[in-house]
Formats: structure tokens, C-alpha cells, sequence
């Protein structure tokens, strides 16, 4: 369970006038497919806790977003999640930087993990016009760097995840999202060479 006071302090964060996409609206999204796939987790608490947490951390412009989340994360669980919970949970967060679950978890962590960064890319495989607005609302949390600079860079991560051979980890996932996100990631590629 987490505290009142906790989830109080989260939404004013994701309030932020700088977000746009990473926003409370996000965090509800990702709960409603928790609690349709809760019971799927192996250890859903920590992973209640990686959801709310895992954007609380938001400059547009930084590097280390993860790792500010991750480390507001333990801060905030000490004395409420077991230790090894925490350490799960902003590892967890941690993974979101790339998208990659690291070698060495057991079977239960790998799977919980997986699901939980299908999750957070669940927005890829959305219907066309909800990705197209996830695009412009990217667009306006970088709305400080120039137009020609935004779209090398935007364009550099959205081919780096359509040259991955799965963007998903779990079978559900990979069957429910895939093509729809391989078609929004090449669309969104198209307009971005396309310009102003």
C-alpha cells in the first residue's frame, strides 16, 4: 500500500507544467493495464511502486531522468517496501532508460520486469491517432531544441527500437502491439524526414 502522503507528492510532479505526455494521465494508463494484468506479476507490489515512480523525475532536457526517478524511489520506500522490493523497484525504473532487461534476474524477475516495459511502450501500439498525439505531445516537452535537432534525435531512437527484433517481451504483448507499433514507429520515422 502506498501512503496518501506519497501518491500526493507524485501527482504534483507529474503536474509539472514541462509534461505533456509523461504526466498523471500516463501513470493512469499504466495502472489500468496493471490491474488488468495484476495477477500475471510475480510481485506486484514492487511493481505498483515502479509504475507510479518511474517518470517522477522529469526535465525534458536531462539524461539521468531514470536514475532520478530510481533514487526517488528509495528514498520514498524506506520503511515501506522490504528492502529487496526497493532494490527490484528502481532497478525496474532503471531498465526504463533503454528497454532492455539485464542478464543475471531470476525467471520471476525477468518475467515481471519484461511485462513491466511492455507496459511503459504500450503507447507504441496504440491506435493511430493516440500515437500521433503521443508524438506531439513528445514534441511539446522538447519544444526548446530546434526543429532540425529534434528530429535527428527523435528520429535516431524511434529507428533504434523498429530495428529491434521484438519491441515486446511477453507473447501477449508482442501479439497485441507489435504490428500496430512497427507501423506507428515507420510512420512517425516518415514524417519526421519529411520535415517542416
Amino acid at each position: 500500500m502506498i501512503p496518501a502522503c506519497l501518491l500526493e507528492g507524485l501527482r504534483t510532479r507529474y503536474a509539472e507544467p514541462q509534461r505533456h505526455y509523461h504526466d498523471w494521465a500516463h501513470v493512469e494508463t499504466l495502472l489500468e493495464y496493471f490491474r488488468r494484468r495484476e495477477d500475471q506479476f510475480h510481485r506486484p507490489e514492487p511493481v505498483l511502486w515502479a509504475l507510479y515512480w518511474h517518470d517522477a523525475v522529469y526535465d525534458p532536457l536531462a539524461q539521468d531522468n531514470e536514475e532520478q526517478s530510481a533514487q526517488l524511489l528509495e528514498r520514498d520506500a524506506a520503511g515501506h517496501l522490504t528492502p529487496e522490493d526497493a532494490a527490484f523497484a528502481a532497478m525496474m525504473i532503471r531498465a526504463t532508460a533503454d528497454h532492455v532487461v539485464p542478464p543475471g534476474l531470476n525467471t520471476q524477475d525477468t518475467a515481471d520486469l519484461g511485462l513491466f516495459l511492455d507496459l511503459d511502450l504500450s503507447i507504441l501500439g496504440a491506435p493511430a491517432p493516440v500515437y500521433d498525439r503521443y508524438e506531439r505531445a513528445i514534441r511539446a516537452e522538447m519544444a526548446a531544441v530546434p526543429a532540425d535537432a529534434f528530429r535527428a534525435a527523435r528520429g535516431a531512437i524511434l529507428k533504434g527500437l523498429l530495428s529491434r527484433e521484438r519491441l515486446y517481451f511477453t507473447p501477449r504483448a508482442h501479439r497485441e502491439w507489435e504490428d500496430t507499433a512497427r507501423a506507428n514507429l515507420e510512420r512517425a520515422i516518415a514524417v519526421l524526414e519529411q520535415g517542416p
